[in-house]
Protein backbone atom coordinates (compact mmCIF):
# COMPACT_ATOMS: atom_id res chain seq x y z
CA UNK A 1 0.00 0.00 0.00
CA UNK A 2 1.35 4.00 -0.48
CA UNK A 3 3.74 4.38 2.14
CA UNK A 4 1.39 8.03 2.95
CA UNK A 5 -0.57 5.60 4.37
CA UNK A 6 1.27 2.59 5.59
CA UNK A 7 3.20 4.38 7.39
CA UNK A 8 0.84 6.05 9.99
CA UNK A 9 -1.09 2.94 10.19
CA UNK A 10 2.26 1.13 11.07
CA UNK A 11 2.81 4.19 14.21
CA UNK A 12 -0.76 3.54 15.28
CA UNK A 13 -0.56 0.14 16.19
CA UNK A 14 3.25 -0.06 17.61
CA UNK A 15 1.73 3.20 19.93
CA UNK A 16 -1.65 0.69 20.77
CA UNK A 17 0.22 -2.50 20.74
CA UNK A 18 1.65 -1.85 24.49
CA UNK A 19 -1.80 -0.59 25.99
CA UNK A 20 -2.97 -4.25 24.30
CA UNK A 21 -0.18 -6.25 25.74
CA UNK A 22 -1.01 -4.37 29.56
CA UNK A 23 -4.70 -4.37 30.02
CA UNK A 24 -6.31 -7.67 31.42
CA UNK A 25 -9.64 -9.15 29.85
CA UNK A 26 -10.98 -10.65 27.11
CA UNK A 27 -9.41 -11.38 23.46
CA UNK A 28 -10.58 -9.49 20.32
CA UNK A 29 -12.76 -11.23 18.04
CA UNK A 30 -11.46 -9.93 14.84
CA UNK A 31 -13.53 -8.92 12.00
CA UNK A 32 -10.56 -8.20 9.09
CA UNK A 33 -9.35 -8.70 6.87
CA UNK A 34 -11.88 -10.63 5.30
CA UNK A 35 -15.08 -9.25 3.23
CA UNK A 36 -17.19 -12.65 4.97
CA UNK A 37 -18.08 -11.07 8.64
CA UNK A 38 -18.33 -13.65 11.28
CA UNK A 39 -21.74 -14.31 13.13
CA UNK A 40 -20.43 -14.11 16.46
CA UNK A 41 -20.39 -10.90 18.40
CA UNK A 42 -17.50 -9.20 20.44
CA UNK A 43 -17.23 -9.89 24.38
CA UNK A 44 -20.15 -7.75 25.91
CA UNK A 45 -19.27 -4.06 26.62
CA UNK A 46 -15.74 -4.75 25.17
CA UNK A 47 -15.16 -1.80 22.68
CA UNK A 48 -13.09 -2.85 19.51
CA UNK A 49 -11.17 -1.04 17.28
CA UNK A 50 -9.92 -2.04 14.21
CA UNK A 51 -7.98 0.47 11.40
CA UNK A 52 -6.89 -0.42 8.30
CA UNK A 53 -4.87 0.39 4.90
CA UNK A 54 -6.19 -0.30 1.71
CA UNK A 55 -5.02 0.14 -2.23
CA UNK A 56 -6.67 -1.32 -4.75
CA UNK A 57 -5.86 -0.45 -9.04
CA UNK A 58 -8.77 -1.10 -11.12
CA UNK A 59 -7.58 -0.96 -14.79
CA UNK A 60 -5.74 2.89 -14.48
CA UNK A 61 -7.71 4.11 -11.48
CA UNK A 62 -6.49 4.34 -8.08
CA UNK A 63 -7.85 4.10 -4.77
CA UNK A 64 -6.24 4.25 -1.27
CA UNK A 65 -8.23 4.36 2.10
CA UNK A 66 -8.69 3.50 5.51
CA UNK A 67 -11.04 1.86 6.56
CA UNK A 68 -12.32 1.46 10.07
CA UNK A 69 -14.69 -0.45 12.23
CA UNK A 70 -15.64 -0.07 15.96
CA UNK A 71 -17.80 -2.56 17.32
CA UNK A 72 -19.84 -3.13 20.86
CA UNK A 73 -21.87 -5.90 22.02
CA UNK A 74 -24.45 -5.22 24.11
CA UNK A 75 -25.33 -9.35 24.96
CA UNK A 76 -23.92 -12.20 23.11
CA UNK A 77 -26.52 -11.78 21.01
CA UNK A 78 -27.24 -8.47 19.95
CA UNK A 79 -24.54 -5.93 19.32
CA UNK A 80 -24.16 -2.86 16.71
CA UNK A 81 -21.04 -1.78 14.45
CA UNK A 82 -20.06 1.92 12.86
CA UNK A 83 -17.49 1.27 9.89
CA UNK A 84 -16.81 3.34 7.30
CA UNK A 85 -13.43 4.88 5.44
CA UNK A 86 -11.01 7.76 7.81
CA UNK A 87 -9.62 9.40 4.45
CA UNK A 88 -10.02 8.46 0.95
CA UNK A 89 -7.34 9.14 -1.99
CA UNK A 90 -9.00 8.05 -5.69
CA UNK A 91 -7.47 8.34 -9.15
CA UNK A 92 -9.95 7.73 -11.89
CA UNK A 93 -9.19 6.46 -15.60
CA UNK A 94 -8.79 10.84 -16.58
CA UNK A 95 -6.19 11.31 -13.87
CA UNK A 96 -8.55 13.40 -12.46
CA UNK A 97 -7.63 13.24 -8.11
CA UNK A 98 -10.02 13.50 -5.30
CA UNK A 99 -9.63 13.16 -1.39
CA UNK A 100 -11.93 13.46 1.83
CA UNK A 101 -13.74 10.82 4.34
CA UNK A 102 -15.62 8.25 3.20
CA UNK A 103 -19.09 6.85 3.75
CA UNK A 104 -20.54 5.88 6.97
CA UNK A 105 -22.41 2.46 7.80
CA UNK A 106 -24.31 1.58 11.14
CA UNK A 107 -25.08 -1.71 11.51
CA UNK A 108 -27.50 -3.71 13.70
CA UNK A 109 -26.67 -7.30 14.47
CA UNK A 110 -27.95 -10.23 16.06
CA UNK A 111 -26.03 -13.62 16.78
CA UNK A 112 -28.06 -16.93 16.85
CA UNK A 113 -25.93 -18.95 18.97
CA UNK A 114 -26.88 -22.64 17.90
CA UNK A 115 -23.65 -24.66 20.17
CA UNK A 116 -19.73 -23.55 20.68
CA UNK A 117 -18.99 -24.61 16.97
CA UNK A 118 -21.89 -23.34 14.75
CA UNK A 119 -23.83 -20.11 14.72
CA UNK A 120 -26.26 -17.83 13.02
CA UNK A 121 -26.63 -14.18 12.11
CA UNK A 122 -28.12 -11.29 10.46
CA UNK A 123 -26.58 -8.04 9.74
CA UNK A 124 -28.70 -4.70 8.92
CA UNK A 125 -26.86 -2.05 7.47
CA UNK A 126 -27.45 1.73 6.67
CA UNK A 127 -24.92 3.49 4.72
CA UNK A 128 -25.08 7.60 5.33
CA UNK A 129 -23.24 9.44 2.55
CA UNK A 130 -21.07 11.35 4.54
CA UNK A 131 -18.42 11.22 1.40
CA UNK A 132 -18.77 13.70 -1.75
CA UNK A 133 -20.45 12.20 -4.65
CA UNK A 134 -16.65 12.09 -6.47
CA UNK A 135 -15.56 9.42 -3.95
CA UNK A 136 -18.81 7.89 -2.84
CA UNK A 137 -22.23 7.29 -4.42
CA UNK A 138 -24.12 10.95 -2.47
CA UNK A 139 -26.83 8.49 -1.48
CA UNK A 140 -28.17 6.09 1.30
CA UNK A 141 -27.90 2.09 1.49
CA UNK A 142 -29.75 -0.32 3.26
CA UNK A 143 -28.45 -4.20 3.26
CA UNK A 144 -28.90 -7.05 4.95
CA UNK A 145 -26.62 -9.86 5.65
CA UNK A 146 -27.47 -13.74 6.80
CA UNK A 147 -24.19 -15.17 8.27
CA UNK A 148 -23.56 -18.76 8.81
CA UNK A 149 -20.13 -19.60 10.69
CA UNK A 150 -18.50 -23.21 11.69
CA UNK A 151 -16.06 -24.34 13.05
CA UNK A 152 -14.41 -27.59 10.67
CA UNK A 153 -12.08 -28.77 12.96
CA UNK A 154 -8.64 -26.73 12.94
CA UNK A 155 -10.58 -24.43 10.65
CA UNK A 156 -13.28 -21.85 10.76
CA UNK A 157 -15.82 -21.24 7.97
CA UNK A 158 -17.86 -17.99 7.50
CA UNK A 159 -20.51 -17.71 4.53
CA UNK A 160 -22.12 -14.52 3.73
CA UNK A 161 -24.97 -13.89 1.67
CA UNK A 162 -26.26 -10.34 1.45
CA UNK A 163 -28.28 -8.09 -0.48
CA UNK A 164 -28.04 -4.27 -0.84
CA UNK A 165 -30.44 -1.55 -2.00
CA UNK A 166 -28.25 1.02 -3.55
CA UNK A 167 -29.52 4.49 -3.40
CA UNK A 168 -27.74 5.77 -7.19
CA UNK A 169 -27.42 2.67 -8.86
CA UNK A 170 -25.96 3.76 -12.17
CA UNK A 171 -27.98 3.74 -15.26
CA UNK A 172 -29.43 0.69 -16.57
CA UNK A 173 -28.80 -0.84 -13.85
CA UNK A 174 -30.70 -2.63 -11.38
CA UNK A 175 -31.23 -1.06 -7.89
CA UNK A 176 -30.59 -4.59 -5.60
CA UNK A 177 -27.39 -5.22 -5.52
CA UNK A 178 -26.51 -9.01 -4.23
CA UNK A 179 -23.25 -10.59 -2.49
CA UNK A 180 -21.53 -13.71 -1.21
CA UNK A 181 -18.25 -14.73 0.21
CA UNK A 182 -17.16 -17.48 1.95
CA UNK A 183 -14.35 -17.52 4.43
CA UNK A 184 -12.10 -20.33 5.55
CA UNK A 185 -9.11 -19.59 7.98
CA UNK A 186 -6.72 -21.74 10.45
CA UNK A 187 -4.05 -21.11 12.51
CA UNK A 188 -0.41 -22.19 11.76
CA UNK A 189 1.17 -21.68 14.91
CA UNK A 190 0.91 -19.93 18.09
CA UNK A 191 0.51 -16.77 17.15
CA UNK A 192 0.33 -16.89 13.34
CA UNK A 193 -2.81 -17.91 11.00
CA UNK A 194 -3.77 -17.82 7.62
CA UNK A 195 -7.06 -16.87 5.59
CA UNK A 196 -8.42 -17.95 2.02
CA UNK A 197 -11.69 -16.59 0.94
CA UNK A 198 -13.70 -15.91 -2.09
CA UNK A 199 -16.26 -13.26 -2.38
CA UNK A 200 -18.52 -11.94 -5.37
CA UNK A 201 -21.72 -9.32 -6.05
CA UNK A 202 -24.09 -9.46 -8.78
CA UNK A 203 -26.43 -6.64 -10.00
CA UNK A 204 -29.00 -7.19 -13.10
CA UNK A 205 -27.12 -5.00 -16.33
CA UNK A 206 -23.80 -4.89 -15.06
CA UNK A 207 -20.70 -7.35 -15.39
CA UNK A 208 -20.84 -9.62 -12.07
CA UNK A 209 -17.24 -9.44 -9.54
CA UNK A 210 -15.31 -11.87 -7.89
CA UNK A 211 -12.19 -12.07 -6.40
CA UNK A 212 -9.52 -14.42 -4.38
CA UNK A 213 -8.18 -12.87 -0.62
CA UNK A 214 -4.87 -14.47 0.89
CA UNK A 215 -3.94 -12.89 4.27
CA UNK A 216 -1.63 -13.88 7.34
CA UNK A 217 -2.46 -12.97 10.82
CA UNK A 218 -0.32 -12.13 13.71
CA UNK A 219 -0.94 -12.02 17.12
CA UNK A 220 1.57 -10.99 19.98
CA UNK A 221 -0.98 -11.24 22.41
CA UNK A 222 -4.92 -12.52 22.45
CA UNK A 223 -5.84 -8.71 22.69
CA UNK A 224 -3.87 -7.65 19.37
CA UNK A 225 -4.40 -8.80 15.79
CA UNK A 226 -2.23 -7.53 12.83
CA UNK A 227 -3.09 -8.54 9.39
CA UNK A 228 -1.40 -8.06 5.90
CA UNK A 229 -2.83 -9.89 2.52
CA UNK A 230 -3.81 -9.07 -0.92
CA UNK A 231 -7.10 -10.00 -3.00
CA UNK A 232 -7.10 -10.51 -6.91
CA UNK A 233 -9.56 -10.24 -9.40
CA UNK A 234 -11.24 -13.14 -11.30
CA UNK A 235 -13.41 -11.11 -13.81
CA UNK A 236 -12.77 -8.53 -16.11
CA UNK A 237 -15.20 -6.35 -13.91
CA UNK A 238 -13.49 -7.02 -10.49
CA UNK A 239 -10.30 -4.93 -9.48
CA UNK A 240 -7.08 -6.39 -11.12
CA UNK A 241 -5.70 -6.58 -7.08
CA UNK A 242 -5.62 -5.21 -3.52
CA UNK A 243 -3.15 -4.66 -0.99
CA UNK A 244 -4.19 -4.15 2.52
CA UNK A 245 -2.93 -4.40 6.19
CA UNK A 246 -4.55 -3.35 9.65
CA UNK A 247 -5.29 -4.03 12.99
CA UNK A 248 -7.31 -4.62 15.56
CA UNK A 249 -7.78 -4.01 19.28
CA UNK A 250 -9.86 -3.26 22.59
CA UNK A 251 -10.25 0.51 23.31
CA UNK A 252 -11.53 -0.27 26.63
CA UNK A 253 -14.22 -2.56 28.71
CA UNK A 254 -17.32 -0.03 29.16
CA UNK A 255 -19.36 -2.23 31.47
Amino acid sequence: MPSSLALPLLSLSLLLAPLAQAQDGEPVLPYRPSVASPAQLPVPGQLEFELGGLSTKTDESRRASLPYTLKLAFTPEWGLLLEGEGYVRARDDTGRRDSGVGDTTVVLKRAFLLDSATALGLELGWKAPTARETIGSGKSDVSLNGIFSRDLGAVHMDANLNATRLGAPDPGTGSVQTGWAASFSTPVSARWGATVEVSGTRLRGAPATAQLLLAASYSPTPRLAIDLGMARGLTGASPDWSLFSGFVVPLGKLW
